[in-house]
């Protein structure tokens, strides 16, 4: 039944597509995948929230603190099973493999995608791993965006545009902010994107914007109505504030990537490395509660009247009045959380780092102005800079200081905090930069080239491939033969450079035929004159595995119009400057937003 009807849509949108302009359907494509993504948004978070609720009703009712320590070991373990069992043995985690796909897949997300990231993270973090749903969410949308560009032929610039889509659309549903969808999608994806490509993002960001907030209760959402006003005295305060989560966003960003390669990099099988870091996950969320899940509904007390509420049913219970214990267990909690998202991803569970960023900021926002407060130094309103933290850590880690402002101004309900939203936001943005060149997702990417950056011809040439561009049939020359063979091979060809290799293909020097054209012809030099003896060592090698952009580096610094390209160490062919400046501009050409 179900097949049924998803071909007679498929017919109608193909029609649609034959009687729509181009424009149009991009439009109606964004509208679908904004619907889709906020529907991925209210499983997850639905399920995530009644998780939680059904773990505080057992800790509450029944006493068994125990009980949050189990359900993240049961999730990542399940996780593990599904991975293992339906999902080939491998998932790709984290929004990183968006900007890889788009830069090196030419925006081709596999199938799998549309529904991996929803069951494997709504057993991780739904059931209390230390992660977040967003980077599952915002997965999904993009995997959806770019099968539907498949699913009717559309070309590169469309699909990455569809992709951008289902970006925007499932931040915008998550938080009912559809600006910071937007601009998620402009800052962290499509960082070379023109004017006229803003539409239908917005189109699909405000889609699942209108989708979650009529589907979903608000209480799921993390939102926030009580705040003070801004008060222009305590500008130094914020820039302080920036400083202080602009560091603790390099902290986070180092520690997590440290924790999260160690445990993947274990020697055990998948299940007991999955065991071992679930077990050590839950004995931390034992200690400290506001580790299990996505922890927005302890983010919600700290910037509540009451934060005290935190420390009720933990161990810390009865200090629950005790401001310092209080501040201490927020300190903790702040610094454990780089780990036990680490561990929860590292040790084979899925979800993301753009809720621990929140997390992270809320914590460090009330941490900073409450330690101030409580020496007595000044008197700071302690929701606000548990509010403008988490603009202040977003920033820092993503490197996307606009997504940080208008999403904390969105979920605030206002915009009376942009002030000193700007200043932590840029503060803590300028700070992280200057400790860590790339964001948290994209910089292991970064190092191999494989990912777009603010550098556009970087971007382009990063979507180009060696091995589409080495000639593997130039005819190649041994050390023992002598001129006059060359000269029988430029007979039959139009080459004007050759390898020479020895028995094993190994790269023993060049031949130019420029080097060699005075003798070339001279029957009798040419005999006499070995290709050992004329042959010269090449000035730079590429690797077939190389990135365009170091391989254009080293056309520079050879000055040569030829490059030697080898595999494993062996000889494989050429590669020619011509030939990548054409690539480059038949590249430019295609992905240009229209």
């Amino acid at each position: 039944m179900f097949k049924k009807q998803f071909v007679k849509a498929k017919n109608l949108l193909i029609w649609g597509q034959e009687k729509l302009t181009k424009k149009q359907f991009i439009f109606l494509s964004s509208v679908l995948i904004g619907i889709i993504s906020a529907f991925a948004v209210i499983f997850l978070k639905a399920f995530a929230h009644w998780v939680y609720s059904f773990a505080t009703y057992i800790n509450g009712t029944l006493k068994l603190s125990f009980i949050n320590s189990i359900l993240p070991v049961i999730g990542i373990l399940l996780t593990v099973f599904v991975v293992k069992r339906v999902l080939g043995g491998t998932l790709e985690k984290g929004t990183s493999q968006i900007l890889y796909i788009v830069a090196r897949k030419a925006s081709i997300i596999p199938k799998k995608q549309m529904y991996a990231q929803i069951i494997t993270s709504s057993l991780t973090v739904g059931l209390g791993g230390s992660a977040g749903l967003e980077s599952p969410i915002v997965i999904t949308g993009a995997a959806f965006g770019s099968n539907f560009a498949q699913q009717f032929k559309l070309s590169y610039q469309e699909r990455t545009l569809l992709i951008g889509c289902g970006v925007a659309a499932g931040i915008a549903a998550a938080f009912n902010a559809p600006i910071a969808g937007v601009l998620f999608a402009i800052e962290v994806l499509l960082v070379d994107v023109t004017i006229s490509a803003f539409t239908p993002i917005m189109i699909a960001a405000a889609t699942g914007t209108l989708v979650s907030t009529i589907v979903l209760n608000e209480n799921i959402l993390l939102t926030f109505r009580e705040k003070q006003t801004f008060d222009y005295h305590n500008i130094p305060f914020y820039v302080l504030m920036g400083l202080f989560t602009g560091f603790i966003a390099v902290f986070y960003a180092r520690k997590f990537l440290k924790t999260e390669h160690y445990f993947a990099h274990l020697k055990f099988g998948i299940y007991k490395k999955a065991l071992i870091g679930a077990c050590i996950l839950g004995l931390m969320i034992f200690i400290f509660p506001t580790l299990f899940g996505e922890g927005y509904e302890s983010i919600k007390t700290l910037a509540d009247k009451e934060p005290g509420k935190l420390l009720e049913n933990t161990l810390f219970g009865d200090y629950a009045d005790n401001s310092w214990v209080l501040l201490a267990f927020v300190g903790f909690s702040m610094m454990l959380k780089a780990f036990a998202s680490g561990i929860t991803l590292g040790s084979g569970g899925n979800g993301g780092n753009f809720a621990p960023s929140l997390f992270l900021g809320s914590y460090a926002g009330y941490f900073f102005s409450k330690f101030l407060n409580l020496t007595g130094l000044t008197d700071l309103p302690v929701s606000n800079f548990t509010l403008v933290g988490m603009a202040g850590i977003l920033s820092g880690l993503f490197h996307a200081p606009l997504t940080a402002i208008f999403l904390i101004a969105e979920i605030t309900g206002g915009y009376d905090l942009m002030i000193p939203l700007m200043i932590v936001a840029s503060v803590s943005f300028a700070v992280s930069k200057r400790f860590e060149k790339h964001s948290l997702d994209v910089k292991n990417l970064a190092k191999k080239g494989n990912v777009f950056t603010g550098n556009k011809d970087t971007n382009i040439l990063c979507t180009l491939e060696i091995e589409d561009l080495v000639k593997k049939d130039y005819l190649t020359i041994a050390t023992s033969q002598n001129l006059e063979n060359v000269a029988d091979l430029l007979a039959h060809s139009d080459q004007v450079i050759f390898g020479v290799v020895n028995g094993e293909n190994d790269l023993q020097g060049l031949v130019y035929f420029n080097d060699i054209r005075e003798v070339i012809f001279d029957n009798i030099k040419a005999e006499n004159i070995l290709v050992k003896d004329i042959m010269v060592q090449p000035v730079q090698t590429a690797d077939l595995f190389d990135s365009m952009q170091t391989v254009m580096n080293k056309f520079e610094k050879s000055n040569k119009a030829f490059l030697p390209v080898l595999k494993n160490g062996k000889y494989y062919g050429f590669i020619t400057k011509s030939d990548v400046l054409e690539s480059y501009r038949n590249r430019l050409k295609s992905m240009i937003f229209e």
